[in-house]
């Protein structure tokens, strides 16, 4: 094919200007529907995989007990060493921090009423430096490394205490010896996560007091915060042959939700996509079979000059390739459009199920998905042109030229 054959194409194209537009434009609203909801998928999986790894850390160090066997009593399998450990971690030029957790569970009290608590002693300083604003505080202020016996409060927990900041309350657990040990703490904030269930059962302290609560200095766990997120996979490599006696998991291996959403995300866009190809197919090959049905005794008077039958599915190809190419295209430019549009004027999203703050709408604008899209888009026309067209140009001359 020449440019004489894609010149005759695009006027063949123009014969029918209504009929073309409007295979154009559904094309487009294909082509645009399936980059907007690509790029939403993309901008949530990129969402949730960066607050995945800024909540447990891009690698997590244990003891391969602590992620396999449930503790008899609190922090059985723990990590001792802690600080010679972290200094050997931060010896990889591509670790940024680590940051030691303590998790365990127990009672908190106000003195007329107690109820159970999910807790976490970390290194307020590091945490909050490392993370960023992870939790909106409703009221007083954040833990300092230099306090001791103070905590954080879930929102719904503090309510069910009545407890406001600078409030004294009690915390109760098992030692690691089986002992049941309390402390007085004092309520330094009030913090929500956006999740009403964790909020009810969440508190925070520092590790030192925790470690005092539980009479111990060993942590659960270390979280390995890195440079960027590409950096995971060699990280974790290094960092495994470097302390064998342990386990190293990445951010992805504790994500749990994040696979989830993944998964159920990629199974309906993925079968949209597939419907909207679906639907262009048909399109385009009802307005060219209309054209082909239109043109049989022209195709006929074209194959008795002596035009090979190829030869007029390819001019009937390009003919598809040309309506799904611009359709395509102005699909992408509808698309960027609303993408940059989100950035310039924001939205909000409404909660999703569980949670009690929204998050801002926006669309991803990737490269390959725009390139996958548009190549898709033009082959699907293209093929579906050259399929329709195959039956008529291979028809006798005689019968093509007689059709009325």
């Amino acid at each position: 094919m020449n440019a004489r054959w894609l010149q005759f194409a695009w006027r063949n194209t123009l014969r029918n200007r209504r009929r073309s537009g409007v295979t154009v434009i559904i094309a487009a609203l294909g082509t645009a529907a399936i980059l907007l909801a690509g790029g939403f998928a993309i901008f949530t999986y990129e969402g949730l995989a960066q607050s995945s790894a800024r909540t447990t850390g891009h690698l997590i160090l244990a003891r391969p007990e602590q992620f396999s066997t449930d503790e008899d009593v609190p922090l059985q399998h723990g990590l001792e060493n802690v600080a010679q450990l972290r200094t050997q971690l931060l010896a990889d030029e591509h670790v940024r921090q680590v940051l030691p957790r303590v998790e365990f569970s127990g009672l908190i009290s106000n003195g007329d009423k107690s109820t159970v608590m999910m807790a976490a002693g970390i290194d307020p300083d590091a945490e909050f430096a490392v993370k960023g604003p992870f939790l909106k505080i409703t009221q007083g202020k954040v833990l300092a490394s230099d306090q001791r016996l103070h905590v954080m409060l879930g929102e719904g927990l503090a309510r069910s205490m009545k407890a406001t900041p600078g409030a004294n309350l009690t915390l109760m657990a098992s030692t690691t010896e089986g002992a049941l040990n309390a402390l007085d703490v004092t309520v330094a904030g009030v913090f929500s996560t956006g999740i009403p269930d964790i909020d009810k059962r969440l508190v925070y302290t520092d590790v030192v007091t925790a470690q005092k609560l539980l009479g111990t200095q060993r942590v659960s766990s270390l979280g390995v915060f890195l440079d960027r997120m590409e950096a995971t996979g060699p990280a974790q490599t290094r960092l495994q042959a470097a302390t064998p006696q342990l386990k190293v998991l990445t951010w992805l291996d504790q994500a749990t939700f994040y696979r989830s959403v993944k998964d159920l995300y990629n199974r309906i866009f993925g079968a949209l996509g597939l419907i909207i190809g679906v639907i262009v197919v048909f399109v385009v090959t009802n307005a060219m079979a209309m054209a082909i049905i239109e043109r049989t005794r022209e195709i006929g008077t074209l194959r008795a000059l002596g035009t090979l039958p190829s030869q007029l599915v390819g001019s009937f190809a390009l003919e598809g390739l040309i309506l799904g190419g611009m359709g395509a295209m102005l699909g992408a430019v509808l698309s960027l459009s609303v993408s940059v549009a989100l950035l310039i004027f924001p939205m909000q999203m409404p909660p999703p199920p569980g949670r009690s703050d929204g998050y801002p709408l926006n669309v991803a604008i990737d490269p390959l998905l725009y390139i996958g899209t548009l190549l898709a888009m033009v082959a699907l026309a293209t093929v579906a042109s050259a399929w329709v067209a195959r039956r008529t140009v291979h028809q006798p001359i005689v019968d093509a030229l007689a059709h009325t």
